[in-house]
């Protein structure tokens, strides 16, 4: 029997019973030796918090009544890998965006420590008697997992307010800084999703001016003040429809199918690859990979297909093609000023 499985048994047990339970029983029901059924209780006791107390009159363990209603295990039920996923996550907390939420995520960070410390605790005892587990998972962890940022812009001063009017269904009053116009202008948004993408954050809301659905990045704003009027609704169909079927960030439905085959060269890695929720895939007879995905505003889909130099080319739809044409010709037209002017 797996070492979590007994906890849950245990806890079971114990949650069960009107009386103290004895450790033979103990023992019984989680087939187990004493040294492992005592082992199992104060894991319980020093990891997860468990009120469990020992009966001395009676012999056997119990919940304290007091706290008993309130307890409940945490995720137990995560394996391994899953636990080490919430690792990452803790990382990423304390690294990816250093003093966003910090207070209020302190109780997280703090169980998911506890969580993995458990985890390791059967391993760690057996291989070198070390009275601290969790030292050793966070350690190795830590010291060998990197979690690299791509491309990512300064965290959003006003993210709190952005989430908590997102959350408590309140509109927001944003001054919003455009950068292709090189203007702020002030928008008040009816905020319906917050959305993390390619290390930045962005804002999915009803735009009160446009009178429509918009996308914002939330680095972009400059200010923002969350109103006492609450946000109006748009049914999960709609923004599904809306923003689930556009290629990227960018939002609209999408109403073109891009075409692109890729060289055989990285045709494997390729085929391997998430461009789309809806996209189609194939290897070709020659080993190229012809890959199709739905998409409405070009502007992603040109820079993603223009990572990929000579090694993919646009079958379809041609206003795409010739686009892609056209960002290569004036790569080319920029280096072969540049050499004429160095000549």
């Amino acid at each position: 029997m797996d070492r979590f499985d007994r906890i849950y048994d245990l806890h079971k047990l114990l949650s069960s019973s009107r009386y103290p339970v004895s450790r033979e029983r103990i023992e019984q029901e989680l087939e187990c030796s004493r040294a492992t059924a005592k082992r199992i209780i104060e894991s319980m006791r020093l990891y997860l918090d468990a009120p469990i107390k020992y009966d001395r009159t009676r012999n056997g363990y119990y919940y304290d009544g007091d706290q008993q209603a309130l307890y409940e295990l945490p995720g137990l039920w995560f394996n391994a890998s899953e636990l080490h996923a919430l690792l990452s996550v803790q990382q990423l907390l304390a690294d990816v965006q250093p003093g966003l939420l910090d207070k209020q995520l302190q109780p997280l960070i703090s169980r998911i420590d506890k969580l993995l410390a458990l985890q390791n605790t059967q391993s760690t005892n057996s291989d070198s008697g070390n009275s601290d587990p969790g030292s050793r998972t966070h350690d190795n962890i830590q010291n060998r997992v990197r979690i690299l940022q791509i491309a990512s812009r300064t965290s959003s001063a006003f993210f709190q307010q952005v989430a908590g009017a997102t959350v408590q269904r309140k509109r927001l009053l944003i001054d919003y800084f455009h950068r292709h116009r090189n203007t702020t202008e002030q928008r008040e948004l009816s905020p319906l999703q917050l959305v993390h993408y390619r290390d930045n954050w962005y804002l999915d809301a009803w735009c009160h001016q446009r009178d429509a659905l918009r996308t914002f990045s939330l680095d972009a704003i400059r200010q923002a003040r969350i109103l006492d009027s609450t946000a109006d609704e748009i049914p999960k169909s709609e923004l599904d429809d809306h923003f689930g079927s556009a290629y990227g960030i960018f939002s609209g439905k999408a109403d073109k199918t891009a075409t692109l085959v890729f060289s055989e060269k990285i045709a494997r890695w390729i085929s391997h690859e998430k461009w789309h929720p809806q996209q189609q895939g194939c290897t070709l007879d020659d080993d190229r990979y012809e890959l199709q995905l739905p998409f409405n505003n070009p502007t992603e889909l040109i820079m993603d297909i223009l990572r990929y130099g000579p090694d993919v080319e646009v079958i379809g739809p041609e206003d795409l093609r010739q686009a892609v044409i056209e960002k290569h010709r004036q790569s080319v037209e920029l280096y072969v000023n540049q050499d004429k002017t160095q000549a």
